[in-house]
């Protein structure tokens, strides 16, 4: 008996440390290839986040596995993926926390202001979710798994349409030096709206896709959501103010106790989020986002903590979605028309609404040209909405790689057109990101 126990302890161990080493081999090859492809996209005039995302891609079946089939599946498909996912899961909650400190919400005190985000939101959301949606139905008999519904595959797509890319457009306008300006914060807090919407409907559509939607309990998941948010900003925000100004941060000194303490409680409000249907990234934000006005823990966390969650744990996310993009996968001119249309739909929806409400609202040309581009700006939210989809086997792996590389297309632009229209308005452009 105890050398049949021994035995299994012997083979449990050599499983948990083969784990190990093939975690290890992923994620040293994941960061090595990731600021490799960050370098490359600077010198081609690419925000890091765009290089990054491609490597990720690349390191999938696309490219990998394409030309060195046997060292991809010796790499990648040699142990579990799920130390990667929860990795990537884990590195979101904390960027969205990052992203939510950064930027200054008091611009939204102007009513011209709160005007033109709930404008821009609305008209962002809106006709990228109708485009998409008619795509979805209309293509289901030809693009959709068997047995999917028209009504469930259309859904999926407009909701993958209507998504905005918050963290990476976050990073973006960091190194473009927009976080704190009038346009740079009308143009997160209508993506964020437009995000919190964009669950939302997320939440409603894998129901249908799953089980009989239920009205009733719909509505209340949407009043628990809003009900956390009110005690986040009412209760916790006080609490956690007193905390942060008692420890004294600063740009040099971030005391582990307030540092534990943060990390408890993104990690909190990431489980409450996910409990209420609306995944755990938006709690990592609210946290971030109800201490935005803090100055010194924002200093002290960019120092300590956010240039560490950058490098190492959103490079596992991209090549996550890698693993599972397969651009082979679009065998005809018919299915990279398909795709050319479904970038061309996204594009007009999501640029085109968002344009035509901030003209509405007053901005000029230029003005209402960065936002539509900004809202359009798609990467990471939408490469998480469409593998709920994959995952719940409503959209085929054909239109999977179809919305990979719309998001990808849709964010590559972004800094090209920031480059060119921001000296326009009068932003003068960062060294960094300068030609």
């Amino acid at each position: 008996m105890s050398q049949t126990a021994d035995a299994l302890h012997a083979v449990a161990v050599h499983r948990s440390e083969a784990l190990l080493f093939f975690t290890l081999l992923q994620l040293a090859v994941i960061i090595l290839a990731a600021r490799a492809g960050g370098a490359l996209a600077l010198r081609c005039g690419q925000s890091p986040a765009v290089g990054e995302i491609i490597t990720g891609i690349l390191l999938g079946p696309s490219l990998f596995g394409w030309l060195a089939p046997d060292l991809f599946a010796l790499v990648f498909r040699s142990a579990s993926g799920e130390p990667m996912q929860i990795l990537s899961q884990i590195g979101l909650l904390l960027l969205m926390f990052q992203i939510g400190l950064e930027f200054d919400f008091g611009h939204l005190r102007e009513r011209k202001h709160q005007r033109t985000v709930l404008w821009v939101a609305s008209a962002g959301l809106a006709l990228p979710f109708m485009l998409g949606l008619g795509f979805g139905w209309y293509t289901a008999p030809l693009l959709a798994p068997p047995g999917v519904s028209p009504l469930a595959a259309g859904l999926f797509v407009a909701t993958a349409f209507s998504i905005t890319a918050l963290p990476i457009l976050g990073r973006i306008m960091i190194e473009f030096q927009l976080s704190r300006t009038a346009l740079g914060v009308i143009a997160i807090s209508a993506a964020a709206i437009n995000d919190v919407v964009g669950w939302l409907l997320l939440a409603l559509v894998s129901t249908l896709a799953v089980s009989h939607f239920e009205p009733l309990a719909f509505a209340t998941k949407v009043a628990l959501v809003l009900a956390f948010f009110a005690f986040a900003w009412l209760v916790l925000r006080p609490l956690v103010k007193r905390l942060v100004r008692h420890s004294r941060p600063s740009r040099g000194h971030f005391p582990p106790n307030l540092m534990g303490a943060l990390l408890a409680l993104i990690f909190l409000a990431g489980m409450t989020t996910y409990q209420l249907g609306i995944f755990a990234i938006f709690g990592g934000f609210l946290m971030g986002v109800i201490l935005h006005d803090e100055h010194e823990l924002r200093e002290a966390w960019n120092t300590r903590v956010g240039h560490f969650v950058t490098v190492f744990f959103l490079p596992i996310f991209f090549t996550y979605t890698g693993l599972r993009t397969d651009v082979g996968s679009l065998d005809s001119a018919a299915a990279w028309g398909w795709c050319a249309l479904v970038v061309a739909l996204a594009t007009v929806g999501k640029f085109g609404g968002s344009y035509l409400a901030a003209r509405r609202c007053g901005l000029g040309h230029h003005e209402a040209s960065l936002l539509g581009i900004m809202m359009n700006t798609r990467a990471l939210m939408e490469l998480i909405v469409i593998n709920v989809g994959y995952d719940l086997g409503v959209i085929s792996p054909q239109v999977f790689t179809m919305l990979v590389i719309m998001a990808i297309a849709s964010t590559v632009v972004t800094t090209p057109c920031l480059r060119l229209w921001l000296p326009k308005i009068g932003h003068k452009l960062p060294p960094a990101v300068r030609e």
